[in-house]
C-alpha cells in the first residue's frame, strides 16, 4: 500500500448523547488521537538497567472545529450536562479506528473560543470510557 495523507478523511463520526452516530467532518478542522500503553516498572535490585512490561491500553481524541449551530454544536452542546460515553469512527486511507460497539469515549469539555480575528471555534477532548482496547482495522 502507498503512503497516504490525512486529506479527505472518509469517516469522522461521533455519537450524540442519544446514541446516533453523526458525521462531523464538515465542522472539524483539526483532530489528534493517541493510543498509549501504560508502562509497568519491574526492575529488580539485581539489574543495572530498567525492566518494563506494557500495562493497560488507553485512548484520547481531541476534535477542534468551526462553530456551526446546526452541526457539531448540536452534538457537543450536551457535554456539560450529560455523562454519556460516545461511540466514534475515524477512517483514513482505508483503515478505521473505533466502530460501533467497540471503544467508547467520554467527552470531558466543550470549550468555545472567540478569537481576536472574529473566528468562533470549539474544542472537545475525549478519553477512553469502557475499557475496550482501541484497535485499528
Amino acid at each position: 500500500m502507498a503512503k497516504g495523507t490525512g486529506l479527505g478523511m472518509t469517516a469522522l463520526s461521533v455519537d450524540t448523547a442519544a446514541g446516533a452516530l453523526t458525521d462531523v467532518r464538515n465542522d472539524v478542522t483539526e483532530l489528534s488521537w493517541a493510543t498509549p500503553r501504560g508502562v509497568l516498572e519491574t526492575t529488580g535490585v539485581n539489574m543495572s538497567a530498567y525492566e518494563r512490561l506494557l500495562g493497560l491500553a488507553d485512548m484520547s481524541l481531541e476534535l477542534s472545529g468551526v462553530f456551526n449551530p446546526t452541526g457539531a454544536h448540536l452534538l457537543f452542546a450536551t457535554v456539560p450536562s450529560t455523562s454519556v460515553p460516545r461511540e466514534f469512527l475515524i477512517t483514513v486511507n482505508g483503515v478505521s479506528l473505533g466502530v460501533t460497539g467497540t471503544p467508547t469515549l467520554l467527552p470531558t469539555d466543550y470549550s468555545i473560543k472567540r478569537g481576536a480575528d472574529g473566528a468562533l471555534t470549539w474544542t472537545v477532548p475525549m478519553t477512553l470510557a469502557n475499557g475496550v482496547v482501541p484497535t485499528w482495522s
